[in-house]
């Protein structure tokens, strides 16, 4: 029989996205383009801004400058023209245009890409210019690369061809109840305690930081909080010396325990080692290895990816769907069964780009659909495509647009700008909601990616993951 959790669990796994911080100013998503705030209603023009060791120009109209510009009689290229990085079909060719306005030589560095341009010759060096289309055919499997010059002299950059199999998954866009135990003690926050003496004290304060991992107490591995408080007080105020890792390096820390007016003894810090929401499975390959979310699994209070050492699917039941409105995200609320017959699947890797693992048989059976080709980036292109969602209870298909693709987002899980427009789904959700995370998204027959934020100014539009960042994991 399926034990229910006691509560109602509001969906966690969505990102909301309302902006991303920079130095002295904001990154703001304003009518499909970036721009660069700096206070209210003020935003940067015509001027360089440097973010997170990258500069980029803002232009006339304070928006974000792609590919080629003249800047103050100088040529400048934006990097997000052209991609960093293709996929190639084993024994297939593909075709490219990258946009360039000027004269330019693409040579590859082995007998395994073969290019080709109008003459169709292929060859291991070839010329372009504007948007000339060219093609590049992938031999035996392997990573390559092809050199991009200006006029054949200037070095713009380098490129890296991976010649791959075919790769197939199934779409899924099932919601799962999601279960993730941290690796350590996580620190959340410090406090003050009312002490024996009635004096309040906070000693942890400067000592441990939020984000801490407490490995050990006195030596003692800490797998749980319950380990840490029993450790705390068996210690009988005792200065003690805690094993912490703090930023993925190990460090020793001492603290005292004090005892506090209720007779026990605390360390003055908040600690969790769990966390536990819905979302949404977003593939199963052929191997039974899954990805979901599109994106890592954050602490609610710390705002750190949760670092884990083991994690669990379970079944989950939608209990309600609250809608997105302006300025309001909404948001999938329901229940986690939990127990062995209701575990669906391991989680084995929580990182930036999703969570991924193996399901059971169990869940393996209730997969429905067929095995979809996995897109290469290059495939995925502004235009109609869809999302795969089964939050009314029925695994359908609703119609989105894909309304910008970024091949180099130095944030993979935000490569794509997505926008609902299937009038079923607007009318039941609003638009993305809280727990749709990891819904695929498909593109002419293929998985192009997965649903990851959704705007909190428009609940109709947000981000997406192509499905290759997403399985590089």
């Amino acid at each position: 029989m399926k034990r229910r959790l006691a509560v109602i669990l509001a969906a966690v796994a969505l990102s909301v996205v309302m902006s991303v911080p920079a130095y002295a100013g904001t990154w703001k998503y304003v009518n499909d383009q970036w721009k660069y705030q700096r206070g209210a209603n003020k935003f940067a023009y015509k001027e360089w801004i440097q973010d997170n060791g990258n500069w980029y120009y803002m232009d006339n109209n304070g928006v974000m400058t792609t590919g080629w510009q003249q800047i103050d009689g100088q040529w400048y290229y934006m990097d997000q023209a052209v991609p960093d990085r293709v996929s190639i079909i084993e024994n297939e060719e593909e075709e490219f245009s990258f946009g360039l306005p000027l004269k330019a030589t693409i040579s590859s560095d082995s007998q395994e890409v073969a290019l080709a341009n109008e003459s169709n010759i292929p060859a291991d060096q070839i010329t372009i210019s504007g948007r000339d289309h060219f093609s590049m055919f992938g031999g035996e499997k392997g990573s390559y690369q092809v050199g991009l010059k200006l006029f054949g002299v200037i070095k713009l950059k380098d490129i890296q061809v991976d010649v791959v199999d075919t790769r197939y998954a199934v779409p899924c866009g099932s919601p799962i109840g999601i279960y993730l135990k941290s690796d350590g003690v996580m620190v959340i926050g410090t406090g003050r305690i009312t002490g024996s003496d009635g004096m309040e004290v906070e000693p942890a304060y400067g000592i441990l930081k939020s984000g801490d991992y407490i490995e050990a107490f006195n030596g003692k591995p800490m797998n749980t909080k319950e380990d840490l408080i029993r450790a705390v007080s068996e210690s009988g105020g005792q200065e003690c010396v805690l094993q912490v890792r703090r930023e993925g390096e190990d460090v020793d820390v001492s603290l005292k325990p004090v005892q506090g007016a209720d007779g026990q003894y605390k360390l003055g810090a908040w600690v969790r080692d769990d966390t536990q929401g819905i979302g949404t499975i977003t593939y199963v390959d052929m191997n039974g290895r899954f990805g979901a979310l599109g994106h890592g699994i954050s602490d609610s209070d710390t705002g750190d990816l949760v670092e884990s050492s083991e994690g669990a699917l379970y079944s989950t039941e939608i209990m309600g769907i609250e809608k997105g409105s302006m300025g309001k995200p909404g948001l999938l609320s329901g229940v986690i069964y939990y127990g062995p017959q209701s575990h669906m699947g391991d989680i084995e890797k929580n990182t930036n780009e999703g969570i991924f693992g193996t399901v059971n048989q169990q869940f393996k059976k209730q997969i429905s659909g067929e095995p979809m080709e996995i897109a290469c980036r290059q495939d995925v292109k502004q235009g109609p495509a869809y999302i795969r969602s089964n939050i009314s209870g029925e695994l359908k298909d609703y119609a989105i647009e894909i309304q910008k693709v970024d091949y180099n987002s130095g944030h993979k899980n935000k490569s794509m700008v997505i926008k609902v427009t299937d009038p079923e789904l607007l009318e039941l959700t609003g638009g993305i909601v809280q727990g749709m995370s990891g819904s695929p998204i498909i593109q002419d027959g293929k998985l192009a990616g997965a649903v990851t934020h959704v705007f909190v100014q428009d609940a109709s539009r947000g981000y997406g993951i192509l499905i290759e960042n997403m399985m590089e994991q």
